[in-house]
C-alpha cells in the first residue's frame, strides 16, 4: 500500500496521513457496498490495506452509500476535486493489482460510483 499512498501524495497532492485515511475509507466503502469477495481479494493484494480498512470501519458513523463516503472524505479535508482524483488513482492502482474485469465488476455493482469516478463504466 506504500506505493499507492506515494502515488496519492505525488499525483493528488494530499499528505500521507490523509492519503492513508482516504484509502481506508474508500476500500471500506467498496467492501460494504460492492461484491465483498472481489473487494476482499483486491484488499488482500495490497499489503497494509486491511489495517486501513479496519481503521476506517472503527471510525464509521453517519450515513452510508456514496454520500456517506463523500462526507467522510470531506471530514478528513478533501474537496470534491481531490475526492475524485483520489478515487480515480485508487481505481487505477486496483486495476494494476486485480485486473480490469474485477475492478469493472466492483465499480459496476455500486450505483452511481462509475459516474462519480469515470465515465467508462
Amino acid at each position: 500500500m506504500d506505493e499507492l499512498i506515494g502515488r496519492l501524495v505525488a499525483n493528488v497532492g494530499v499528505d500521507q496521513a490523509v492519503a492513508e485515511k482516504a484509502v481506508g475509507i474508500i476500500l471500506a466503502f467498496l467492501l460494504k457496498e460492492g461484491p465483498s469477495d472481489k473487494v476482499q481479494a483486491l484488499i488482500d493484494q495490497m499489503p497494509g490495506a486491511e489495517a486501513a480498512v479496519q481503521a476506517a470501519a472503527a471510525e464509521d458513523g453517519g450515513m452510508g452509500g456514496i454520500m456517506g463516503v463523500g462526507t467522510k472524505l470531506m471530514a478528513i479535508g478533501l474537496g470534491m476535486g481531490q475526492m475524485q482524483s483520489v478515487t480515480r488513482e485508487i481505481i487505477a492502482y486496483s486495476r494494476e493489482k486485480a485486473g480490469e474485469d474485477t475492478v469493472g465488476e466492483i465499480v459496476g455493482s455500486i450505483p452511481r460510483l462509475g459516474q462519480f469516478i469515470l465515465r467508462e463504466y
